[in-house]
C-alpha cells in the first residue's frame, strides 16, 4: 500500500473552518513522519505508512461511530461524548480534531482534542477545555500509542506550545503532570433514606436544616440559573462563561443537561446547577448562589435534590466533580462523605515550555483576582467571555 499523505491544519480562523471541513489524518505505524510543505504558511503534510491501526480526524459523517464506542467503552465520561464538539467550537471558536482509531474499520478508541488559540497563552491541544477530565480511551495499548502519536505529530504541525490530556488517576504516558484537582464521585441507591443517611451527620443536619427553611428545588432554564452563577464567579473574582455556552450545553444535551433552582418560600432564588447525566450517573457540573444561600443551608439542599432526583432517574452514581486541593468546595465534597481520585493533568511541552500555572491559586493572579471582585457587574459580565475563552 503506498504512503498516505493527508493535510493537517490551516491558519482559516474557526469561522473559516466549519466542523465539517476540518481535514482527516491518517496516522502510521510504528511511527508518524511529518514532512512540512514548502511553502511560507504553517500547513502540514503527515506522511503515513500502511497502518494495523489508522487514526483519523473524525469528521461529522463520523458521530454515530464515535457515540457508539463512547457509549461502551468503560472508561469513557461524559466529556468523551460528542456534544462538546460543537458546544466548543460553537461557543469559543476552539477548532475541534477529534481522533478516531480504528483497525480494519472498527473503532478501537477515540481522542476529544481541541485547538484553543490564545494571545496570552499561545496555542495548545487540549483534551478538552471547560471539561474537567478526558484524555484518550482505547480498546489496547497500540490504539491508544496511535492515538497519542497522531495528536503529538498534530500539535508539532500546529505549533501548539502543549499538548494536553486530563486523566482520571495516573498519568500514562510520563510526561510532566499538574496534580492541583481531584475528583470526588460515589455509588448511590435507589433507596433515599438509605443515600441520606451515607451522608455524614453534620452535613447530613445540613440537609436537614434547609428542608425545615421550606426550600424548595425546580427544574427551571438556563436563564433561571445563569444570574446565580455570574455572581458566584464574580464573588470568587474569575471571569465566568457567557449564557450562550450553557444554552449550547442544554440544547446539545437535550434530556441529559437538568438546571435545578432552589427558592426560598416567597420564591426568590438562592443558588442553582446545571447537571450532566451519563449513562447511570449524574454530573453536577456548573453551579452558582447567592449569599444568602449560606444562612439557609440552600447548597446542602440543592445537591440533596439533585442526588434525590437523579435516583428517581435511575441514577446509581453521583458525581460530586471537579475541586482544587485546599480550597472550600474541596472540603465541602469531603464533608459529604465522597473520597477524592487524583486527576492528572499531563502535559507534552514545546521546546523551552513549562506546566502551565493558569488558575487562581497562583500567587501572581491574586492582585488580579482582588481587583476583578471590585469591577461592576456590567463590565464583568462584558469582559468576562472574552477573556476566559483562554482559561478553560
Amino acid at each position: 500500500m503506498m504512503p498516505i499523505a493527508t493535510s493537517l491544519a490551516s491558519e482559516a480562523s474557526p469561522a473559516q473552518a466549519p466542523i465539517e471541513e476540518i481535514p482527516r489524518v491518517g496516522t502510521s505505524i510504528p511511527e508518524a513522519r511529518i514532512s512540512r510543505a514548502s511553502t511560507s504558511t504553517p500547513t502540514s503534510r503527515l506522511m503515513l505508512n500502511p497502518p494495523a491501526v489508522r487514526v483519523d480526524v473524525a469528521a461529522s459523517s463520523d458521530c454515530a461511530r464515535w457515540i457508539r464506542y463512547v457509549d461502551a467503552h468503560p472508561e469513557a465520561s461524559v466529556f468523551h461524548r460528542w456534544e462538546w464538539r460543537g458546544i466548543l467550537a460553537g461557543t469559543f471558536g476552539h477548532v475541534p480534531h477529534y481522533l478516531i482509531a480504528s483497525r480494519a474499520g472498527e473503532v478501537s478508541g477515540v481522542l476529544p482534542l481541541v485547538e484553543v488559540r490564545s494571545l496570552l497563552f499561545g496555542r495548545a491541544l487540549v483534551s478538552l477545555p471547560f471539561c474537567s477530565w478526558a484524555g484518550p480511551i482505547a480498546s489496547d495499548d497500540q490504539s491508544l500509542a496511535r492515538l497519542d502519536e497522531a495528536a503529538s505529530a498534530l500539535a508539532d504541525c500546529l505549533g501548539a506550545r502543549r499538548l494536553e490530556y486530563r486523566w482520571v488517576g495516573e498519568p500514562r504516558f510520563g510526561r510532566p503532570t499538574q496534580d492541583l484537582y481531584v475528583r470526588f464521585a460515589a455509588d448511590i441507591t435507589a433507596d433515599h433514606e438509605a443515600n441520606l443517611k451515607a451522608v455524614p451527620r453534620k452535613q447530613r443536619a445540613m440537609i436537614r436544616k434547609g428542608i425545615a427553611h421550606s426550600l424548595t428545588s425546580a427544574i427551571e432554564s438556563v436563564a433561571s440559573f445563569y444570574p446565580l452563577y455570574a455572581d458566584n464567579v464574580h464573588r470568587h473574582g474569575t471571569p465566568g462563561c457567557p449564557p450562550r455556552f450553557f444554552h449550547a450545553i442544554a440544547e446539545a444535551f437535550g434530556a441529559d443537561c437538568e438546571v435545578l433552582v432552589v427558592r426560598n418560600p416567597s420564591g426568590a432564588p438562592l443558588s442553582a446547577v446545571l447537571s450532566l447525566y451519563h449513562r447511570n450517573e449524574v454530573l453536577p457540573f456548573y453551579a452558582g448562589d447567592l449569599p444568602a444561600a449560606r444562612s439557609t443551608a440552600a447548597n446542602d439542599f440543592k445537591y440533596w435534590e439533585v442526588m434525590r432526583r437523579a435516583v428517581d432517574r435511575g441514577a446509581r452514581r453521583f458525581n460530586f466533580g471537579r475541586s482544587k486541593r485546599g480550597t472550600g468546595s474541596f472540603d465541602f465534597k469531603r464533608n459529604w462523605g465522597f473520597d477524592p481520585t487524583p486527576l492528572s493533568y499531563e502535559y507534552r511541552l514545546a521546546e523551552g515550555g513549562g506546566v502551565p500555572q493558569i488558575h487562581p491559586a497562583n500567587p501572581k493572579y491574586r492582585m488580579v483576582i482582588a481587583a476583578w471582585r471590585r469591577l461592576p457587574r456590567w463590565v464583568v459580565n462584558a469582559a468576562g467571555p472574552v477573556l476566559v475563552r483562554s482559561l478553560g
